[in-house]
């Protein structure tokens, strides 16, 4: 048992020196250890248990000293006879009595403050020693003798007797083997845990010093040395009276005279005596802990204005109000008067503090943090696995009810910290621990190994101004489809004219915007002269390893005005946080943009050539999210797969085409839009077999797994106007790029508007096929323009250009 107990205490141990030699300690103690490592939630939540652990460990001592007293100088029951002198009443109401004297001694001493304690504490441990010694000598120099002891007839009116041997090798033959039985002080029948939650308490001393962390000069220095020697001492006290124990005494002695120390001591009175001071500085050093790790939470304001008055100290700094608190709490519980009960609580509480203490050691050594350089080395991350797998078996072999009971306990505080609890300046280890597993795991990435199979979209969205992009920002996070997802934005500054780089102060607002919106997505910032060259370094050098954008959205390049979406957003509503103050005001419709259309369309091949696929999302203020259109309404997306700007190539299985599928497909596979509809529509001719072009295209759907609706849009009359602009046009003109930008008429951009607007009736969103920009740059203002006759007044609309493959008919 003691092998046992030792064995968690002593990895604890090992956790605690490694934690407190890793920088400065404030007040708290383990408490503060957990906070500092784990973060509030956890600290908060153990610190709590830890508190309440103390609080009912100094009523455990002092009922513990009530029931020696009791024993001792109390009106004994009828029947029974004793030569010692019994002057006090017993009785339940009367024990509750003497334990509240002996509390108020012990509130007055802390009361008086740390110092006080420390030389009664010091005081008692020279008494203590001195009975320890008595007791030692008192096996060798008292010779065997019978000790008369009540209740032999099994109702406590008869008289047994039990024998002191003297050494005696068939005396430890006779104790060596477990033999529980019932306990003669609450009639239960005792076992391994009951009895261990009991003898683990008088264990529990060990943290009585890092709970004094606030308190020492140099906590750093003394919390290791001295709490290693009081592991070390009391191990080495309590197996030798141990062993003492199990050569001299008989087992119906050690079973039925929890006080037979004083029947074969020297002097009887020396027994009793020690038994007084180490019970009352037991229960001084538990009020004072846990004091003092009321004042760390109230200091730390986790709990809010609860514990305000807990901040209170004097003039000599100590925290007299946490006292006082502390000392009500006692007081209840000594109202329970049942000592048993609360050692298994008590017990179980310190088991989990423990745990959570090797968790904190194990985190920092796991997160591999340069800042977690413990000046103790002695422990190892298996030390801190060990005493957690400890803590834990014996948390539940003790009581599985009141251990479940304190779990849930835990995590109901974890969960209402996490939430309503401010946030902190201690620094997350969640935080490293994830970093530490990221690295790990994007290094296991390897881009070598990717498949069309498992492709992904990784979308880098280009944001000029929040203020007008809020609905485009929330679309392309339910497009992302679990994939990577950026937010860009250039900042047109020179760092050379500047005193410092604005974007660290400009990236807490961008946070903050992804918070408030509850997308998940990276925010990454660049400084450069020009759009265009800005946007490119993002496109190098966004994302990491395997995870990189391969897709890039931008918004429309035209003259709508803008329209401010963060005042009429209800993440934002009514805020008056000043970060929002960081993002620029919308641009007046007399301003000059920042970005000319032949820069925007050289953006646009920009991505082409480093094979980025590219979506331009036009009108996406006007757009109805599905939550906003109601749970009878169904979305309707509408995809247009040919390449409308091309009447000459009726093909709709080039890679564009089957892109803006695939990110069709992706966009209804999302949890937000999985009620709406897909819509697909296929431009044909009168003379071209329309049956079996829609046959082959339900065909590719099937194997492709994609579900939409097919309709057939017969466009002659717009192909007819293409065909007849065409006409005298010169030969060399008709071989220009193939987006055939210098060919496609007004008339025939205007017809086929028209086209897709009858077609396909008033939609959430449409899917157009966006061709690939000239080769020729003159032509890039001429492409632009035809992008905004082909898209003016459609809506919610997406050009999509796909660069490779994305779609798989394999397993």
């Amino acid at each position: 048992m003691f092998v046992v107990a030792y064995f968690i205490i002593g990895m604890t141990v090992l956790s605690v020196c490694a934690i407190s030699t890793n920088g400065a300690l404030d007040a708290g103690g383990a408490y503060y250890m957990i906070s500092r490592a784990l973060g509030p939630e956890f600290g908060g939540s153990i610190g709590l248990m830890f508190f309440l652990a103390n609080v009912c460990g100094s009523a455990l001592y002092v009922l513990g000293l009530v029931e020696a007293v009791v024993d001792d100088f109390g009106v004994p029951a009828e029947g029974n006879m004793s030569s010692r002198v019994h002057i006090l009443p017993s009785g339940y109401w009367f024990e509750v009595l003497y334990g509240t004297v002996i509390l108020l001694l012990c509130l007055l001493v802390c009361l008086v403050g740390a110092d006080i304690y420390a030389k009664a504490t010091f005081l008692i441990f020279v008494i203590v020693m001195g009975v320890l010694a008595t007791v030692c000598l008192s096996f060798v120099l008292v010779g065997p003798r019978t000790v008369q002891l009540p209740g032999g007839d099994g109702n406590g009116t008869g008289f047994v007797n039990a024998s002191f041997t003297g050494f005696s090798l068939h005396t430890l033959r006779g104790n060596l083997a477990a033999g529980y039985t019932v306990d003669y002080t609450t009639g239960r029948m005792m076992s391994f845990s009951t009895v261990f939650a009991v003898m683990f308490n008088g264990c529990t001393g060990i943290m009585a010093g890092s709970n004094m962390s606030g308190d020492l000069k140099r906590p750093s220095y003394s919390i290791p040395r001295g709490t290693i020697i009081a592991v070390i001492f009391t191990y080495v006290v309590y197996n030798f009276l141990a062993v003492l124990l199990s050569c001299t005494c008989e087992r119906l002695l050690l079973q039925r005279d929890y006080g037979f120390l004083k029947d074969i001591n020297i002097w009887s009175p020396l027994v009793t005596i020690g038994v007084y001071c180490s019970t009352l500085s037991a229960a001084m050093s538990n009020l004072i802990g846990a004091s003092r790790i009321l004042y760390a939470l109230a200091k730390d304001d986790l709990f809010g204005k609860v514990l305000v008055p807990a901040k209170r100290t004097s003039s000599g700094g100590n925290p007299w109000v946490a006292v006082v608190f502390s000392w009500l709490l006692v007081q209840l519980v000594l109202f329970s008067g049942k000592l048993n009960t609360i050692a298994a609580v008590v017990t179980i509480f310190f088991l989990l503090v423990y745990a959570t203490v090797d968790l904190a050691c194990l985190a920092l050594e796991w997160a591999s943090a340069p800042n977690f350089r413990p000046t103790f080395q002695y422990f190892t991350w298996h030390t801190c696995v060990l005493g957690i797998a400890g803590c834990t078996v014996m948390v539940f072999f003790i009581s599985p009810i009141y251990a479940s009971a304190s779990v849930a306990f835990m995590i109901v505080l974890l969960l209402a910290l996490h939430y309503l609890s401010p946030s902190s300046s201690w620094g997350y280890i969640s935080q490293a621990l994830i970093f530490h597993q990221v690295r790990k795991y994007l290094l296991m990435l390897d881009i070598r190994k990717e498949h069309v199979k498992f492709w992904r979209p990784q979308v880098l969205l280009m944001v000029r101004n929040p203020r007008t992009s809020l609905r485009l920002i929330s679309f392309i996070n339910d497009l992302k489809k679990s994939g990577l997802y950026v937010l860009g934005h250039v900042e047109l500054e020179d760092l050379d004219s500047l005193p410092a780089d604005p974007l660290p102060v400009q990236s807490d607002s961008w946070l903050q915007l992804v918070d408030r919106l509850n997308i998940k997505a990276f925010v990454n910032l660049t400084l450069s002269d020009s759009v265009r060259h800005g946007t490119q370094q993002l496109l190098f050098i966004s994302g990491l390893g395997g995870m990189r954008p391969n897709t890039i959205a931008l918004g429309f390049y035209d003259d709508t005005p803008s329209q401010d979406g963060l005042s009429q957003h209800p993440a934002f509503s009514g805020s008056k946080d000043p970060a929002w103050l960081n993002f620029p005001p919308l641009r007046g419709p007399a301003s000059r943009k920042h970005l000319s259309p032949r820069e925007y369309v050289a953006i646009v091949a920009d991505a082409v050539k480093m094979q980025r696929n590219v979506l331009l999302a036009r009108a996406f203020e006007d757009l109805k999210l599905p939550q906003e259109l109601g749970r009878r309404a169904q979305p309707l997306i509408d995809v247009w797969p040919l390449n409308l700007l091309r009447p000459d190539s009726a093909r709709y299985v080039d890679t564009s085409s089957l892109f803006l599928l695939q990110m069709a497909c992706v966009l209804a596979m999302t949890r937000a839009w999985s009620r709406a509809r897909l819509r697909l529509f296929l431009c044909v001719e009168s003379g071209t077999r329309p049956r079996s072009q829609e046959d082959k295209l339900r065909q590719l759907l099937k194997d492709l797994r994609i579900p939409a609706d097919v309709h057939m849009v017969p466009w002659d009359a717009a192909v007819a106007l293409h065909w007849h602009s065409r006409k005298g046009a010169a030969s060399e003109e008709a071989l220009n790029f193939p987006g055939n930008v210098a060919c496609v008429s007004d008339d025939y951009l205007s017809a086929v508007n028209e086209l897709v607007l009858r077609g396909s009736s008033a939609p959430t969103v449409r899917f157009l096929y966006l061709p690939r920009p000239p080769a020729d740059t003159s032509l890039y203002p001429r492409y632009l323009e035809q992008l905004d006759m082909l898209t003016r007044g459609l809506g919610p609309t997406l050009l999509v250009h796909g660069v490779s493959a994305v779609t798989s008919t394999e397993l």
